[in-house]
């Protein structure tokens, strides 16, 4: 269901990233990857840029062609740049680039975000996310973490309670709705990539640790990837404004001990 589809993946030079784009290629796509960094193995559509900034995101989109059919956010960072650049890229850098490509998307095309359990909070922080999600555009980031009291030590699960948020506000905006164009997310817990030596640092090894005894291991790329693409497919044509847990059942294990069931 993905044969002949133009696919952007951002983050494709590591990762989930280069998972999803290479296994969207073995499933029929062309796929356009977009990264900062120049992928290891060479892609035939491959753009470097950089999405944290509009200039960025602008130099990126002007370079896509007119038709695309669905866009995945796969790109992010850890946290450990501090919270500034990390919801510059996670979050705002995202959207604005999700928002500037919306106009290339075929009617019925699909946006895919990758999240996190690390997002799981938002509902506890709901009025600063609901804030900080209601800045419109591309912001003075370091105004908007001011004004929220945000702690450096947040930036990461912050971005993705963020996006989660967003998402689900995006689905039934008129860029997007108007257009029939879906907007979901992915949230994986703990995978085994190139910065999870990072996200031990910024959440801590006692919170990851516990996290994968929960479910008995690390995930992989290779486990996420697919259900990206299954949301960029006709098959989820009426998921909309959805979070998907891919975790091994951790989020479910999380309600668990919240809800005290």
């Amino acid at each position: 269901m993905l044969l002949g589809k133009t696919i952007v993946v951002t983050g494709a030079s590591s990762g989930i990233g280069a998972r999803t784009a290479e296994l969207a290629i073995a499933q029929g796509a062309d796929v356009i990857g977009v990264d900062i960094r120049e992928p290891a193995a060479p892609q035939a559509n491959f753009i470097a840029g950089d999405l944290s900034t509009p200039a960025g995101i602008e130099a990126v989109v002007s370079r896509l062609p007119q038709r695309v059919d669905a866009v995945l956010n796969v790109a992010g960072v850890s946290g450990v740049i501090g919270a500034e650049k990390t919801l510059a890229i996670n979050f705002y850098g995202l959207r604005a680039f999700s928002e500037a490509i919306a106009p290339k998307i075929r009617e019925g095309g699909s946006v895919v975000n990758v999240a996190s359990i690390a997002g799981y909070g938002w509902r506890a922080n709901l009025a600063r996310a609901k804030a900080m999600v209601g800045v419109e555009g591309y912001p003075d980031i370091a105004a908007v973490i001011a004004e929220n009291g945000v702690k450096n030590e947040e930036g990461y699960p912050l971005s993705k309670e963020l996006l989660l948020l967003w998402t689900m506000k995006a689905a039934h905006q008129p860029l997007f709705k108007s257009r029939g164009i879906r907007v979901n997310a992915v949230s994986p817990g703990p995978v085994e990539t190139q910065i999870l030596k990072e996200f031990r640092s910024v959440l801590g090894d006692a919170k990851v640790n516990s996290d994968i005894d929960r479910v008995g291991r690390a995930g992989n790329a290779s486990d996420i990837a697919p259900v990206v693409l299954f949301l960029a497919s006709d098959a989820a044509r009426w998921i909309n404004g959805a979070n998907i847990a891919n975790d091994g059942g951790l989020e479910a294990s999380i309600n668990a001990d919240v809800l005290g069931f």
